[in-house]
C-alpha cells in the first residue's frame, strides 16, 4: 500500500518535470544546490561562533576576575600593613606590664576605620590585653575557642584570614553586630622583661571585600564568588540563600580547580567557570556563567545568520531567474513600470531601463516622459499658488474707497465747523493707517504695530459714529515683538461694527485682547452686539465671505482664514464663538513667533 503510494506520487513528479521546461528545471536544480549549500555554510558557521563566543566570554571572565584579584588583593594588604604596623611599630617597641600603647592603636583604629570593625590584642589565655575601639568582652565570650585564635597560634609569625562571621566578642551599648572578616596572627609580645606569646586581630569589615565584588559587571545571568582554600564561601552575591540551604553551590568541587577556564555540570546545567588564585591567601575568586548565555547569544547570531542566507539565497534565485529569462523579465519590469504610472506613481527612478538596446531605449524614453510631465505638473503648481498669492496680497492691501469717501467727508464737516482738533486728531489717524497698511512693502509686521493700525481705525471709526461704542486693546507686553500678518485684525473689528453692533445704542463695546497660551499666540476681537445664530457659525469660514462693495473692508473672514493658513499652515487660523444678543468672539491663533528672529515666508511657492 505504501509502495504503491510512493509510486504514485513518483510518477506524479516525473509527470511535471516533463511539462515544465528546461528553464524550470535548471532554476529548480540550482536554487536546491544553493539552499544546500548555504545552510551547510551556516551550519559551520555557527558552530565556530559558538566556540568562538566560548573563548571570548572565558578571555572576559579572566580578565574580570583578574581586576577582581588586583582590587581584593590591594584590600588585603592594606590590612595586612595594618596588623604589621602594629606589630612592628606598636607592639616590638612596648613592655604591656609597664608602657601604655593605646593611644597608638586607637590612631591606628581612626585612620582606616572604614575598613576595620576592630582591633585586639589578646594574652595566650585569651585575656584582653588592649583593643580598640570596645576592649569589655561579653561574659560568654571564649576567646581561646575563636577559629581564629587556634589558627594564629598554629601559625607563627604567619597571617590567618577567617571566614566570614559576625564579630561577638565585645560588649557594644549599640548592639551592633558586623559580618567580619578575622586577620590573626601570633606575637611575640615583651611583658615585665619576658618574652610571652599573644594573638593580634584586625577584624576587617566584611562590606569591603562585598563592594569589590559586586561593582564588577559580569553579566545579566553571570555572577562572581570567592572561597578559601579548602572551598568554604568567603564571599557569595546570594549568601543569605546559601546559609539558609535554599540554593547550593559547587563550591566543594571548585576548590579544586586550578587557574583558569573550566566547563563544568551542576544540577543539570552547563557552566563555563573561571578561577583565579588571590596570592597570599590562597582564596579564589570563581567566575561562573552559565552556557545558555552562550548559547543564547548563539540563537540571536543563527537567526541573523539564517535571515542572511535566506536573503543571499532570494538573491541567487532572482540573479538565476534573470539569467534564464533575461529578455522576458526587462519587457515585464517596464510593463509594470508603466502600470505604475497609470496609478499615479511618478517615480522616474523605478522606471525599469534594462535588458537589450531597444528595450533600455524604451525605458529610457518612458523616463523623460515622465519627467517632463512632472516638470509641467510643477509648473501648473506654481502658476496655481503664485495667482492665488497674488490675490490675496492684493486683497489684503485694498482699503475700501466707501470707508476712505467718508473718512475725508467727515474731515472737511469737521473742518467747516471749525472743529480742527478733532479733525487734526482724525487725519493723523488716517495717515499712520496708510503708513501700517503699506508697512514698506512686508507681509509680516510686529503685533505692537497690527494694534497700532487697529487703533487708529477704530479712533476713525468712534469719530465718525459719534462715540456709538467705545473700544479697548489689552496686549500682554509678551506678545507685542511676535510676528503677524499685516491687516487681519481690523477686517473683523470692520465686522464687529458694520454688523455686530449696528443696532446698538451709545453702549456698544469692543475688546482686542493678545495673550499666550500653551506657547502659542492668540488675539481675540470680542463685541457685546447682537452674536450670531449657531446654524450661521460654522458655515462661516466655509463659505467664501468676501466682498467688494458697500459695507465691508473687502477683505471678509474667509480671506484672513486662508491667509493665516497660507503663511503658518491649516494648524492656524480663526475660531468663531458666538451667542445670540449676548455678542461675539472671533479668536486668531497664530505661532508665537518673534519678530526679531527675523520670521518670514518665503515669497512665491
Amino acid at each position: 500500500m505504501i509502495k504503491d503510494e510512493i509510486r504514485k506520487i513518483k510518477d506524479r513528479l516525473q509527470h511535471s518535470f516533463r511539462r515544465r521546461s528546461f528553464q524550470f528545471t535548471l532554476s529548480l536544480s540550482f536554487t536546491a544546490a544553493a539552499i544546500l549549500g548555504m545552510a551547510a555554510i551556516g551550519l559551520f558557521l555557527s558552530m565556530q561562533y559558538l566556540s568562538g563566543s566560548e573563548k571570548q566570554i572565558a578571555q572576559n571572565n579572566q580578565q574580570i576576575v583578574g581586576q577582581v584579584e588586583i582590587n581584593l588583593n590591594s584590600y588585603l594588604r592594606n590590612m595586612m600593613h595594618v596588623s604589621d604596623s602594629i606589630y612592628y611599630s606598636v607592639l616590638k617597641n612596648v613592655d604591656i606590664q609597664k608602657d601604655h600603647f593605646n593611644s597608638q592603636m586607637s590612631l591606628l583604629y581612626e585612620t582606616n576605620r572604614d575598613q576595620i570593625v576592630s582591633i585586639g590584642v589578646f594574652s595566650e589565655t585569651g585575656h584582653v590585653i588592649d583593643a580598640e575601639p570596645l576592649n569589655e568582652l561579653k561574659s560568654t565570650a571564649d576567646v581561646t575557642h575563636q577559629e581564629w585564635f587556634q589558627s594564629a597560634e598554629n601559625r607563627i609569625e604567619n597571617l590567618h584570614f577567617s571566614t566570614p562571621h559576625v564579630e561577638n566578642l565585645f560588649r557594644d551599648p549599640d548592639y551592633q553586630y558586623n559580618w567580619v572578616v578575622s586577620l590573626s596572627r601570633d606575637v611575640e609580645l615583651t611583658s615585665a622583661g619576658t618574652m610571652v606569646h599573644g594573638v593580634l586581630l584586625v577584624d576587617m569589615n566584611f562590606n569591603g571585600i562585598e563592594q569589590i565584588c559586586s561593582k564588577i559587571g559580569i553579566g545579566k545571568s553571570s555572577y562572581l564568588y570567592i572561597i578559601d582554600s579548602n572551598g568554604e564561601i568567603i564571599y557569595h552575591p546570594r549568601q543569605e540563600l546559601l546559609y539558609s540551604n535554599l540554593i547550593q553551590e559547587n563550591n566543594l568541587k571548585a576548590a579544586s580547580y586550578q587557574d583558569g577556564a573550566h566547563m563544568e555540570n551542576f544540577q543539570n546545567k552547563k557552566r563555563l567557570i573561571t578561577v583565579k588564585t588571590v596570592g597570599y591567601t590562597g582564596w579564589k575568586i570563581i567566575a561562573v556563567t552559565p552556557l545558555k548565555d552562550v548559547t543564547r547569544n548563539s540563537s540571536q547570531y543563527r537567526v541573523f545568520a539564517v535571515l542572511c542566507a535566506a536573503l543571499v539565497m532570494i538573491l541567487l534565485i532572482f540573479v538565476n531567474l534573470f539569467i534564464s529569462s533575461k529578455m522576458a523579465t526587462p519587457i515585464k519590469d517596464l510593463e509594470n513600470s508603466v502600470k505604475n504610472i497609470e496609478n499615479g506613481n511618478l517615480d522616474e527612478s523605478k522606471i525599469s531601463v534594462s535588458g537589450s538596446y531597444e528595450v533600455q531605449h524604451l525605458g529610457k524614453t518612458i523616463r523623460s516622459m515622465v519627467q517632463e510631465m512632472k516638470k509641467l505638473m510643477r509648473d501648473i503648481l506654481y502658476e496655481q499658488e503664485s495667482k492665488r498669492k497674488s490675490e490675496l496680497d492684493a486683497l489684503q492691501s485694498q482699503i475700501n474707497p466707501h470707508f476712505l469717501y467718508n473718512t475725508l467727508d467727515a474731515i472737511v464737516w469737521m473742518i467747516e465747523n471749525e472743529n480742527c482738533k478733532d479733525a487734526v486728531k482724525m487725519v493723523t489717524s488716517l495717515a499712520r493707517l496708510f503708513r501700517i497698511s503699506l508697512s514698506k512693502g512686508k507681509t509680516i509686521i510686529p503685533v505692537s504695530d497690527e494694534l497700532k493700525h487697529v487703533q487708529n481705525y477704530l479712533t476713525i471709526e468712534k469719530m465718525r459714529f459719534k462715540s456709538k461704542f467705545e473700544f479697548q486693546i489689552k496686549a500682554e507686553p509678551e506678545t507685542l515683538s511676535c510676528s503677524t500678518i499685516k491687516l487681519i485684525i481690523q477686517p473683523l473689528v470692520e465686522n464687529s461694527i458694520q454688523h455686530g453692533l449696528e443696532c446698538a445704542d451709545d453702549d456698544g463695546k469692543i475688546l482686542i485682547h493678545s495673550y499666550l497660551h500653551s506657547g502659542e499666540l492668540y488675539i481675540d476681537v470680542m463685541d457685546n452686539g447682537i452674536g450670531i445664530p449657531p446654524e450661521e457659525v460654522d458655515s462661516l469660514l466655509k463659505e467664501d465671505t468676501i466682498t467688494v462693495h458697500g459695507k465691508g473692508s473687502g477683505i471678509g473672514l474667509k480671506n484672513v482664514q486662508e491667509r493665516i493658513q497660507l503663511y503658518f499652515g491649516k494648524k492656524y487660523g480663526l475660531t468663531i464663538l458666538s451667542e445670540p444678543d449676548e455678542g461675539t468672539t472671533v479668536r486668531i491663533h497664530l505661532p508665537a513667533k518673534p519678530y526679531e528672529s527675523g520670521f518670514q515666508k518665503t515669497e512665491g511657492v
